[in-house]
């Protein structure tokens, strides 16, 4: 069988150690199998070239198996909106990525603000539209009549696609969905994204769903979050509960993510969410556990189920062994080896 191809595209700050230590951990949990290529696209990259990435970029990624991405930005050099319009948007819309997969529980050893355990929460983001679509624009401006408008694009195909996906992964799991909307203020795409989740369940008899709003999940997934399993939202929503996550399984050193395109049809993306952290990025301290566990969830798209449960089962060795638990304690190079080790 030939090597899985992938692009590796390790970006700015602490991407570039948590890349270099996610790649070594899943090279050393499946050898021989993972054929690795770096491209050096990042703010430095921009401000040398004018681009993010060069004009043929999402042409030559199209060939790989997967994208592994570190993180990308740095906003003293160039603003946010420009680096993340740049690369990381275009390339979940050009290969159609739209089911942000995050995995949200404390792993051994890792205290988390609440005080809680027992919680295996499954994120799933819509990816490709919704809030994030960058439809609007802005007129008059910098004069006192200045309006900005920035409008929310959801489509059945889109709605209903995201959906169907949280279903699948919920008969895969407890049999428990959440839907996540604003339908009592968004009278037009929530009540709309309420009733294509009403016409899905009579296809998925097996799976219990619950509607929610937004402002009520977020509170049960502070108070009750082992209450919780599949948790489906649109993009904006996805993010903010995401993020709210990562917080609640103890930061986002523990932040893995997988940008799915669920047909195949192009290459899929995975990522840790934690940023590029410039405040840190020289002190080599980054936490490369959600880098770790993103390779995992590459290896388990791969149908490679065997070698990320044994990346797992290390992850959660070096926490329990008190390794990778406090943020800024540990060096990377630290955990990283202690995770190799597990691995033998």
């Amino acid at each position: 069988m030939a090597p899985y191809r992938i692009a590796v595209i390790p970006g700015d700050g602490i991407g570039l150690p948590v890349t270099e230590a996610a790649l070594e951990v899943a090279q050393k949990a499946l050898p021989g199998k993972l054929e690795t290529t770096t491209f050096p696209w990042s703010c430095d990259h921009y401000l040398q070239t004018g681009r993010m990435m060069p004009e043929d970029g999402i042409e030559t990624l199209r060939g790989f198996d997967a994208v592994f991405l570190g993180a990308v930005g740095w906003p003293k050099k160039v603003p946010d909106a420009v680096s993340l319009h740049g690369l990381l948007l275009p390339i979940r819309k050009a290969f159609v990525q739209y089911a942000n997969i995050r995995p949200h529980r404390l792993l051994p050893g890792v205290e988390g603000p609440l005080r809680k355990s027992g919680f295996d929460i499954l994120c799933i983001r819509e990816n490709t539209e919704g809030e994030y679509s960058g439809a609007g624009g802005r007129v008059h401006q910098g004069t006192p009549n200045e309006v900005a408008v920035e409008t929310a694009i959801f489509t059945r195909a889109g709605v209903e696609r995201i959906l169907r996906f949280g279903f699948e992964q919920a008969r895969k799991r407890s049999g428990r969905l959440a839907s996540v909307t604003k339908s009592n203020a968004q009278k037009h795409s929530m009540v709309f994204w309420d009733e294509v989740t009403r016409e899905l369940a009579s296809e998925y008899p097996d799976v219990s769903v619950t509607q929610y709003h937004i402002d009520a999940i977020a509170a049960r997934m502070v108070m009750a979050p082992e209450s919780l399993d599949v948790i489906v939202a649109s993009n904006l929503f996805g993010d903010i509960l995401t993020d709210l996550g990562a917080a609640i399984q103890g930061g986002l050193g523990f932040a893995a993510s997988a940008n799915i395109n669920p047909g195949r049809t192009a290459p899929s993306m995975f990522e840790p969410v934690h940023g590029s952290a410039p405040d840190i990025a020289h002190l080599g301290i980054a936490n490369p556990l959600a880098a770790i566990w993103s390779a995992a969830m590459m290896l388990q798209h791969f149908g490679e189920s065997e070698a990320a449960n044994r990346i797992l089962e290390a992850m959660e060795e070096t926490t329990g062994a008190g390794i990778g638990t406090v943020p800024g304690r540990d060096r990377t190079e630290q955990i990283t080896a202690r995770v190799l080790a597990a691995l033998d």
